[in-house]
């Protein structure tokens, strides 16, 4: 085991900030047990195991497995060390009176919000293509099963079940009746595949380069390549246009109304460069619309 101990220079809020990683209940890859946050990552090292707790007003990282020393080594970055906040702030000082109340209010009730970032793509990659147009459960109950079936089991004293995510190579290999047996049809699939090939280019690209390169491969698009620059580098700017709720979240929160992606937009423009940064925050206190009808039945193409 290897140690870190981390005092942020403001308020933390360690499971919201890590929540994004998070792919549903009984993620393989994310626990929150014991008072602390596990996470498994394949690092650049091989394999690693993460604990991260806040004890005494310093975050404590623990680590195992051959990875542990860069999972220490980038633990601040994780918690959003590298995340802008300090310029968010002064965009909402600077937009009074014409800045959102609510967007105001939800800056001051969550003072430890930051932006993580894992600087992993490929790891952010693979779950957000299995979002791709499915709802949550479908796409969480394809994850479980790919990691427990290909991932590898978790160093040093994880709780049980936690896996690692699979190397590249493993995603290329794996069989078409395995893809269908998770329930990921051929068109994820393949983008999967594909994007494996590709994924050490990822992986060493520059952030400002990542949204064109992602959007390069085939079967990635806006949503997709938002969704992976969100984890992978924290951008605060990258709005997942496309998404199914998340116009009708901005637009009842910030105008009473539901609105599209192009309505979504015009309201967050006042944010630029913070839009994610606003959508979470609407995530975590933002007004829902009332709902209409029974939700989006979850596909099962196991049975197809």
């Amino acid at each position: 085991m290897l140690e870190r101990r981390w005092r942020p220079d403001g308020p933390l809020d360690v499971p919201a900030v890590l929540a994004p990683h998070r792919r549903g209940t009984g993620d393989p890859v994310w626990r929150h047990a014991g008072g602390a946050v596990w996470r498994t990552c394949r690092t650049p090292d091989g394999p690693g195991t993460l604990r991260v707790a806040v004890e005494a007003g310093e975050v404590a990282g623990r680590a195992w497995g051959p990875g542990a020393g860069w999972l220490l080594e980038t633990l601040p970055g994780l918690l959003g060390a590298h995340d802008p906040v300090a310029g968010f702030r002064a965009l909402v000082a600077a937009a009074r009176p014409a800045g959102h109340p609510l967007v105001r209010e939800l800056s001051a009730r969550h003072p430890g919000l930051r932006l993580s970032r894992t600087l992993r793509v490929f790891e952010a990659l693979v779950p957000a293509v299995l979002e791709q147009k499915v709802v949550g459960r479908e796409a969480w109950r394809a994850w479980r099963w790919l990691l427990n079936r290909y991932g590898e089991p978790a160093p040093g004293p994880a709780p049980d079940g936690m896996r690692v995510f699979p190397a590249p190579e493993v995603w290329r290999g794996i069989p078409s009746w395995d893809w269908h047996r998770a329930g990921a049809e051929a068109v994820r699939a393949r983008t999967i595949i594909n994007a494996a090939r590709h994924a050490a280019k990822l992986e060493a690209a520059e952030p400002v380069a990542l949204d064109g390169l992602l959007r390069a491969l085939p079967g990635v698009g806006v949503w997709t390549s938002a969704e992976t620059r969100q984890r992978a580098h924290g951008d605060p700017d990258a709005v997942s246009v496309g998404d199914y709720h998340l116009p009708s979240l901005v637009g009842w929160s910030l105008a009473g109304r539901r609105t599209d992606d192009a309505g979504m937009l015009e309201l967050l423009a006042p944010y630029r460069g913070h839009r994610y940064r606003i959508t979470r925050l609407l995530e975590l206190g933002g007004r829902r619309p009332p709902a209409r009808g029974p939700r989006m039945a979850a596909r099962d193409y196991r049975s197809f």
